[in-house]
């Protein structure tokens, strides 16, 4: 049976000595449900924010209002200030965020449905991937949160080895 991507991160957590926080947007507490459904992440989760808001995200995460007006909540720049914010609030060594359109209405022509930013912070480095998924609003939360937790993976993998986080 194959490993779970969110074992996966238990293990690479525990083999790293890190431990992650998680911000949420569109994807409302998934990413964090999984991470917390195997057993003692206690260990290596520190905690997870969903802020829908922008008010929120200004509050919670340091996300810059000025970066709120000029570029949205859906988008690269929010995604990198979320990850940081959770990261640096949280005290945390890695940081994931998720900000989006989760449907199946607020989309437009430039930023339609399904369109979702995935920033990670560690150490020094932040990073953001664009996905643009398919589907209703949960194939789009599941998809998005799945991305979450690849990235997360990936990173980590390229802390064993020394690496920094790809984009």
């Amino acid at each position: 049976m194959p490993v779970r991507l969110e074992e996966k991160i238990g293990v690479l957590l525990r083999e790293c000595g890190k431990k992650i926080s998680v911000s949420e947007s569109c994807t409302g507490g998934l990413v964090c449900h999984w991470i917390t459904e195997v057993a003692g992440s206690s260990d290596y989760f520190e905690c997870g924010v969903v802020s829908y808001s922008n008010r929120s995200k200004v509050s919670l995460l340091n996300v810059s209002p000025h970066t709120l007006e000029r570029f949205g909540a859906v988008s690269r720049e929010t995604a990198e200030e979320m990850a940081r914010g959770i990261r640096q609030t949280s005290g945390a060594d890695l940081g994931v965020s998720t900000t989006g359109i989760a449907g199946p209405g607020g989309g437009s022509k430039e930023k339609p449905v399904g369109l979702v930013y995935i920033g990670l912070s560690a150490e020094d480095e932040t990073v953001c991937r664009r996905f643009v998924f398919r589907g209703s609003r949960q194939e789009i939360k599941i998809g998005a949160s799945e991305a979450a937790l690849r990235i997360a993976v990936d990173c980590l993998l390229s802390i064993a080895r020394g690496a920094k986080p790809q984009e």
